[in-house]
């Protein structure tokens, strides 16, 4: 008897995060519907293992339309940007919470068998006092991005208790790949093609990066883990590294012979120092395997060749 190809739906993958996703459900034998805005041809589309795209809005008519008999939604729609989360807080919003309501309102009503599995992110902690930061801790999120982030985990985590939905939520840290086209890195990029070196802050601020197709795998991963229990997860690699080095590292990969100079000025809406507590993802089996400095180089060369054009890599 010939076996079910099991079907997963991945909003917002025409994005840097949902392509990456897309690609290794595809390469585990999953039968990929990608959902969301964007325009792309049918190979490029099967480049990143989506079998069907259709772009529309995420709302209840078009999962009605094309989440039927899917076993797992990744839902990479909406909001991606602190920044703008700033200027456009009701867009976020939108993007964010609203989209999100009707992926749960959807599996509560038509496909209750249906997991989700939803991209939450570091944002919701933060001014923490210490670190590394722990998913049990307060939330205290500082700019509308946030806001909204634990706003969709407050919903997924109600949609679980009361209606059995099985969801996890997994809170990324600092992803950067081939094919990001905004933050720090390609902020870092565009500039130096520009001759400028100069950054906000002091450089002695830190992050938790995780490369994207980590982060891919860990989304692969948790759809054996989402439950009514709701799960909530961190994804980076435990590592504190400072902005300076990673911008000492790209400078040296781009060829420049100036360092990076800081004005210190405040960026608004970001905490100065984030780091992941990865016990739980440990637990799963899940390793980070991209070393960050490679990463950046490969981010560098990937610019070069393909930062003035439409992504392809």
């Amino acid at each position: 008897m010939e076996e079910t190809v099991k079907r997963v739906l991945i909003t917002g993958s025409h994005g840097f995060l949902g392509r990456y996703v897309a690609k290794i459900y595809g390469q585990a034998g999953f039968y990929v519907v990608g959902l969301g805005h964007g325009t792309w041809s049918i190979s490029e589309a099967k480049a990143w293992g989506i079998n069907e795209w259709h772009h529309a809005d995420v709302d209840m008519d078009a999962l009605q339309s094309y989440a039927a008999d899917v076993s797992t939604i990744v839902h990479c729609a909406g909001s991606g940007s602190v920044g703008f989360s700033l200027s456009n807080p009701m867009k976020d919003f939108e993007r964010t919470v609203w989209t999100t309501h009707y992926v749960l309102e959807y599996i509560r009503t038509f496909s209750q068998q249906t997991r989700l599995l939803y991209p939450s992110s570091a944002a919701v902690y933060g001014n923490q006092e210490t670190l590394p930061l722990t998913v049990d801790m307060t939330p205290n999120p500082i700019s509308p991005y946030g806001v909204h982030k634990n706003m969709v985990e407050e919903l997924c985590a109600m949609y679980a208790k009361q209606y059995g939905v099985r969801v996890a939520v997994l809170r990324l840290f600092s992803v950067y790949g081939n094919g990001l086209r905004k933050q720090l890195l390609w902020d870092a990029c565009s500039k130096l093609s520009q001759g400028i070196h100069t950054f906000w802050g002091t450089g002695e601020e830190t992050r938790d990066w995780v490369h994207v197709s980590d982060v891919a795998k860990a989304f692969l991963m948790a759809g054996e883990k989402a439950s009514p229990l709701c799960p909530v997860v961190n994804v980076g690699t435990g590592k504190a590294v400072k902005i300076k080095e990673v911008l000492d590292t790209l400078f040296d990969a781009y060829g420049a012979q100036e360092r990076p100079v800081f004005g210190g000025e405040v960026n608004a809406g970001n905490p100065n120092h984030y780091v992941a507590d990865v016990a739980a993802m440990t637990a799963w089996g899940w390793h980070p395997s991209v070393d960050l400095m490679q990463g950046i180089r490969e981010y560098v060369r990937w610019y070069r060749e393909y930062g003035d054009c439409r992504v392809r890599a």
